[in-house]
């Protein structure tokens, strides 16, 4: 029922070729956030090229005699698996000197990939200066390309890719692997439209977690199937993921926690959390530096904007600390029934929360037709000098340098069709920026997932209305584009 699937990846199979077949020796680096997959992206790119090899937290000595097992295997050289070693340098020197090894290199460069290799690091902090001094003085001398690769993004930062990690200036590529795009969630599993969204609202483009999905069951029932309930997959995923990021994972909880309650600005997350400023700000830095935070300015501000607000961009977190967090205690109790039903009366707020993210991505990448460089919420004051209505928003303001274009949009995650008159009300509210921005052209769009009422909502001149169905057609292009 549950196949192995590899979904797109054309791009970052074109780097990694591209590393391997440069001329001499190659250090690639590779990460990513766990279950993403890199796993299977190292071991389809290697075929019989070479080895892959799982570090484990075990410590030098058994991670190489796990190695040494593997490389035997790859050689067919039962003298490497026979050989005793002390340390990694002793190892490679053996390897490289060793006739198997050298009649494989000189026929095609061979392929080593340590994965987790943050496990080798926290058993022994030594280890990227014996790597580095591994690949200066034995590694690039030959056919081999060194493929590091791990999914604690903070150490393969500051331990492997930052200027004072003695493996800097070494590496001849650096890849790190993000979630697919929404756009191939559809070969993961046969839902209608409506279902991949939320599917993706929920479990976003992590291949493990989409893997884990029965074709057979409806979009909720995978839902409780794999999150409420002790012992499913995803239950208590959260936590593992942050328990093996962070040494000290209860103030990133604390600070997730309180972001997922509605506290988005610097000052609600300290009253919230009850740290100081200074502490809640190291800590949203090193969340955004991971990739599981952004923080949000409005569309045009500057650099120096102070009140930015911050939100979890991790799709599958969002939805923990939403709603699985919260009823721990009633899940414990094997309440799953009355949680879930507690969950699918709120998740038309949290889905449009979504809804607006996805179709800033989309609208990046061009669903329009044509592409825009950046995409984001606005808010700010209108000047109407009106109490209570001084402060607009609009969902999206996507930006175009090239075409010196602006698009104003609105997202809708509504049960019944919205009227088309509130492409008016988006009118009205982009005044203040197109009198920011004279000279642009303008253009606006407005998005819903239940369609639209009142005239026909074709594209009028500088307005599109797209329901589900046209977002659909647009994004697949794979049937006759239906009627509104």
């Amino acid at each position: 029922m549950f196949q192995q699937k590899f979904v797109n990846r054309v791009e970052e199979m074109k780097i990694l070729e591209s590393d391997w077949s440069a001329d001499g020796a190659s250090l690639l680096i590779l990460y990513g956030r766990r279950r993403v997959g890199k796993t299977e992206l190292i071991s389809r790119f290697i075929g019989d090229r070479g080895v892959y090899f799982l570090a484990t937290t075990e410590g030098d000595r058994e991670n190489i005699n796990s190695f040494k097992a593997i490389i035997s295997k790859f050689l067919g050289d039962d003298s490497i698996l026979k050989a005793n070693f002390d340390d990694w340098n002793s190892f490679f020197t053996v390897l490289a000197s060793s006739s198997s090894f050298q009649v494989k290199a000189s026929k095609s460069k061979i392929i080593i990939a340590i994965d987790e290799f943050p496990y080798l690091i926290e058993a022994n902090r030594a280890i990227p200066s014996v790597f580095q001094k591994l690949y200066d003085t034995i590694l690039r001398q030959m056919k081999v390309m060194l493929i590091l690769s791990g999914s604690s993004i903070s150490i393969m930062e500051n331990e492997v890719l930052s200027y004072r990690s003695p493996l800097y200036g070494r590496r001849t590529g650096q890849l790190q692997l993000k979630p697919l795009k929404f756009r191939y969630l559809s070969e993961f599993i046969d839902y209608g439209f409506e279902d991949l969204c939320k599917t993706y609202f929920v479990f976003g483009g992590i291949p493990e977690y989409l893997l884990k999905l029965d074709p057979d069951m409806g979009f909720w029932e995978n839902v409780s199937r794999n999150m409420l309930s002790k012992g499913a997959s995803l239950y208590e995923e959260a936590e593992f993921l942050l328990r093996t990021e962070f040494r000290e994972p209860r103030n990133y909880m604390l600070i997730l926690r309180s972001i997922s309650y509605g506290n988005h600005t610097l000052g609600e997350i300290c009253a919230y959390s009850g740290l100081d400023k200074s502490m809640v700000s190291k800590y949203l830095y090193v969340l955004m530096s991971l990739g599981l935070i952004n923080s949000e300015k409005p569309f045009g501000a500057s650099e120096k904007f102070k009140r930015r607000l911050y939100w979890i961009s991790d799709q599958y977190l969002k939805f923990w600390f939403r709603y699985i967090l919260p009823h721990k205690s009633e899940i414990e109790s094997s309440h799953n029934e009355e949680v879930l039903e507690s969950i699918k009366d709120n998740f038309h707020t949290f889905a449009g929360e979504q809804f607006e993210n996805l179709m800033k991505e989309l609208i990046v990448e061009g669903i329009l037709g044509r592409s825009f460089d950046t995409a984001s919420r606005w808010w700010g004051w209108n000047g109407s000098g009106k109490k209570g209505r001084d402060v607009e928003e609009i969902d999206i303001v996507a930006h175009s340098e090239t075409r010196g274009e602006l698009l104003f949009a609105e997202c809708k995650w509504t049960n019944n069709p919205i009227p088309i008159s509130v492409v008016e009300a988006l009118k009205t509210k982009s005044e203040t920026l197109r009198k920011r921005y004279p000279g642009k052209k303008y253009t606006y769009a407005v998005f819903s997932r239940s369609g639209f009422k009142g005239a026909s909502p074709e594209p009028v001149g500088d307005v599109i209305f797209m329901n589900l169905s046209d977002i659909e057609y647009e994004l697949y292009k794979k049937s006759k584009k239906p009627e509104n």
